[in-house]
């Protein structure tokens, strides 16, 4: 599988990422860090590092995590089990995927719902020029304010 041209990030992106920025930027959150999580290819071994990830955040006691996820098709199933993993555990999750025309997740749960598609062709799919479909600073403002609501419907319940 792999990344196309469109949706790789050159290395100016990731020393000023848009999400990064508006998140320890943000008055109302308190950044507790950054986790990196692989994509394995053996199917026991994505729910484990789905699993492990909620297990860190929840005995950090975070009251919220903002997934990122630069695939699609197979690392579906990682993303997918990482948000369900954290939902199960009563921590509000919302992210940024490239879904394009597809849309969808490879496979469903019911802690989907706060992912953002940062898809920016018209035509919804993966493009030749580099970083054309990258997260912005306006992904990053709507998944920081969808986190918000989230971790606010919570506190509420």
């Amino acid at each position: 599988m792999g990344i196309g041209p469109s949706t790789k990030e050159t290395s100016l992106h990731h020393f000023r990422d848009p999400l990064l920025d508006v998140v320890s930027s943000d008055e109302d959150l308190d950044l507790m860090g950054i986790m990196l999580v692989g994509t394995p290819d053996d199917n026991e071994e994505k729910m484990l590092v789905g699993t492990r990830a909620a297990v860190w955040a929840e005995a950090m006691r975070a009251d919220g995590v903002i997934m990122s996820m630069d695939g699609w098709g197979n690392s579906d199933v990682d993303f997918a089990n990482t948000a369900e993993q954290l939902g199960k555990r009563g921590i509000p999750v919302t992210g940024l995927k490239f879904s394009g025309t597809a849309g969808q997740f490879v496979v469903t749960n019911d802690y989907l719902s706060g992912i953002l598609d940062f898809n920016k062709s018209a035509e919804g799919v993966e493009t030749n020029m580099v970083g054309e479909n990258n997260v912005t600073e306006l992904d990053a403002r709507k998944v920081t304010a969808r986190l918000k609501l989230e971790m606010r419907r919570r506190n509420q319940s």
